[in-house]
């Protein structure tokens, strides 16, 4: 069984590089082409244009910028290629998605159009910065241990004034769609966990999504206050002799008080190596009040109820941080067991996992460094940059370390994808490429000389509006002197 792992990881190497060349419809040769230079030049991509010089790529630079202007990708193809490759699984064989929201920055380019402005983390006083660019929403699955491999599956660039909490219940639906035709869910599975951090709305995304097999998974914020369920009417009759209206809404839970906690559903206490001792109480059936206001505006029907399971983790120590702040999680399900406690927060860790993924995309493959002018080219660089990744992570029970001097020696299976990533050229010497030989050149007569360009391109203004749809505005809870925010 040993002995065919590597020829099994080979044959799904080159399925899957078969399956990608299809997906390209328009010079689809030159964009396979840019997507093996992308795996095989050594060291991080700095610019586009030195993919060119690359061996992989037998095109001039010229076929390099015509492929991703003018080419062609099916995404939709390419989307189903990606939800049937091997997936990484939870430590009891459930799927765990995890979604969150990179951007791509361009505050300088005033020719590109479809910009928005990108929530961004900077230094000092200004930590919390908005920068025009494309934000884009990327879905990847998560594996059991701590690792830098997530197995990505989705990435939709949010237009301008999007609703990120409806563009993301879409994008969910359709994963967990095109996972489950894949055979990547069946009947008696267990249920596909979703990790959210806290810029999603956990509650509102877990009822838009209540008829799919998924549980979610969201982070909330420090000042929020849940409710409890409603008091039966036999119990409301006793505290009101009188009679009245019975309450929709139950008594307050609000994170800051301890005094409105109450008892709780389960306790949990792990000894971790980084963290120390790790703490975790849930509280069963609680539920956000809400109201006929943002979100809820255009709801028609009576506001549900959308319960579930309050998660407080508490850990002994931070790593190089002062203060040790505690971890509210919300999670749909209820009745919650310890197993069910200590399995969501330990998922909720491993969503951190795609911060290294997206550092790998940015640093080391370039995916944000080519200085493109339309979006609809960002889109096609942005699914070869994702199908550069699969290889990368289809390849990894076949590479080799090869290790700079300085370097400290790793098992072949714990390689970080870059240095999966480094040998990459010696494996795609024995899979075949489906892409053509380049046909000889000719070259065009150029622009006369002395001429001028007459021909300017069009500026375009970022929209004053977020990708949630909101306006552009300095959050209140952001400004100096101003308390935390109450929310319910």
């Amino acid at each position: 069984m040993q002995q065919n792992a590597p020829q099994d990881a080979l044959e799904k190497l080159s399925r899957f590089r078969g399956d990608f060349y299809h997906c390209l419809s328009g010079r689809e040769d030159a964009l396979f082409e840019l997507a093996d230079a992308l795996l095989c030049t050594d060291g991080p991509v700095k610019t586009l244009v030195d993919l060119a010089l690359a061996p992989e790529h037998r095109r001039g630079h010229g076929a390099l910028y015509g492929a991703l202007n003018k080419g062609s990708l099916d995404a939709d193809r390419l989307r189903r290629t990606l939800a049937g490759t091997p997936l990484p699984r939870a430590a009891d064989g459930r799927l765990v998605l995890a979604v969150d929201v990179s951007p791509w920055l361009r505050p300088d380019a005033a020719t590109c159009s479809d910009r928005s402005f990108c929530h961004t983390y900077g230094r000092g006083d200004a930590k919390h910065q908005m920068i025009p660019g494309w934000p884009y929403s990327i879905m990847a699955a998560l594996g059991a241990g701590r690792t830098s491999w997530t197995a990505l599956l989705d990435a939709v660039r949010l237009e301008p004034g999007a609703d990120l909490a409806a563009v993301t219940t879409r994008q969910l639906r359709e994963v967990v769609e095109r996972l489950i035709a894949a055979g990547q869910w069946r009947h008696g599975d267990p249920e596909i966990l979703v990790v959210l951090d806290s810029g999603y709305d956990a509650p509102r995304i877990a009822h838009l999504l209540g008829k799919l097999p998924v549980q979610i998974l969201g982070r909330l914020r420090s000042d929020r206050v849940m409710r409890r369920p409603a008091p039966s009417r036999e119990q409301f009759h006793l505290a009101h002799p009188a009679g009245g209206r019975p309450p929709k809404h139950g008594g307050e839970f609000v994170f800051g008080d301890p005094a409105t906690w109450g008892a709780e559903q389960a306790v949990t206490t792990t000894d971790t190596r980084l963290y120390g001792t790790a703490t975790a109480r849930a509280w069963d059936r609680l539920h956000p009040r809400l109201t006929r206001r943002s979100a809820w505006t255009d709801h028609d029907r009576p506001l549900p109820l959308i319960e579930g399971t309050v998660i407080r983790l508490t850990v002994e120590k931070l790593p190089s941080q002062g203060v040790n702040r505690p971890v509210w999680l919300w999670w749909s399900g209820t009745d919650a067991t310890e197993a069910d406690v200590d399995r969501c927060w330990h998922s909720f860790l491993r969503r951190f996992d795609v911060e290294h993924t997206f550092r790998m995309l940015k640093q080391t493959l370039g995916w944000t460094r080519p200085r493109l002018r339309s979006s609809q080219a960002a889109d096609r660089w942005t699914w070869l940059v994702i199908a550069a990744h699969t290889q990368l992570r289809l390849a990894r029970p076949l590479a080799v370390d090869l290790r700079r001097p300085w370097e400290r020696r790793t098992e072949p299976n714990k390689l970080t994808p870059a240095r999966v990533r480094r040998g990459f050229r010696n494996l795609h010497a024995k899979v075949p490429s489906p892409a053509r030989a380049p046909q000889p050149p000719r070259p065009g007569p150029g622009r006369p000389p002395g001429s001028k360009n007459r021909h300017r391109a069009s500026r375009h203004d970022v929209g004053r509006v977020l990708a949630t749809g909101e306006a552009h505005a300095r959050p209140t809870h952001h400004k100096k002197g101003t308390k935390p925010r109450r929310t319910g």
